[in-house]
């Protein structure tokens, strides 16, 4: 599939900070008058080349059969990795956290112009998770403000609106998608279908 350059939004990232409600830390250096870099491909083309008026939910957030460790060049769909290459765009991986409370086996990738420092970067990641963490997850994101989606494909968890650093065509900020036995994150819901781990 063909990711066309639609992404119009970024995630800040601070340095060092936890973001939304001290849950997650996504750090990169920042400075000011740095040019923004041009816009990577977006979640958005998906239901473009669908027909559908929103993005569609990624098919397999489970990697596939294992060939090596997942790496932030196989957490997302190999069209979203090329076109952030081609703008000149890197990976920084870090492990998947909720706040100082590491996911083993999970990782976090924040996608940027690393030659330049920036305050804009997109944020892809995917943990394994239980059940019975999942629940306790989601339940403190709520505590903290976050809020909860109940649908077929899991439990989303989205940052209130008004403290969103970026949000995409629907107004969703940065998302978590809870379904059974692993999490994603993205800096936007629309983000989330982007996730496809392949090893």
């Amino acid at each position: 599939m063909t990711h066309a350059p639609l992404i119009r939004r970024s995630v800040r990232v601070l340095l060092p900070a936890v973001l939304a409600a001290g849950l997650i830390a996504v750090a990169t250096a920042c400075s000011q008058g740095a040019p923004a870099p041009k816009t990577p491909p977006s979640a958005t083309s998906t239901a473009e080349a669908n027909g559908s008026g929103t993005p569609s939910a990624s098919p397999a957030a489970k990697p596939a059969a294992s060939n090596g460790p997942l790496t932030c060049d196989t957490l997302i769909t190999p069209d979203t990795v090329a076109a952030l290459k081609k703008q000149g765009w890197a990976a920084k991986q870090r492990e998947f956290s909720f706040g100082p409370n590491v996911l083993p086996g999970g990782l976090q990738c924040i996608w940027a112009d690393q030659t330049q420092a920036s305050d804009h970067g997109l944020l892809y990641g995917w943990a394994p998770i239980s059940a019975s963490d999942a629940q306790g997850r989601e339940a403190q994101l709520v505590a903290e403000g976050w809020i909860r989606e109940d649908n077929a494909r899991g439990v989303y968890i989205t940052a209130d609106p008004r403290y969103s650093l970026s949000k995409d065509d629907q107004g969703y900020g940065m998302t978590y998608l809870f379904s059974d036995g692993w999490v994603t994150v993205s800096d936007t819901k629309q983000g989330l279908v982007l996730i496809q781990p392949q090893r």
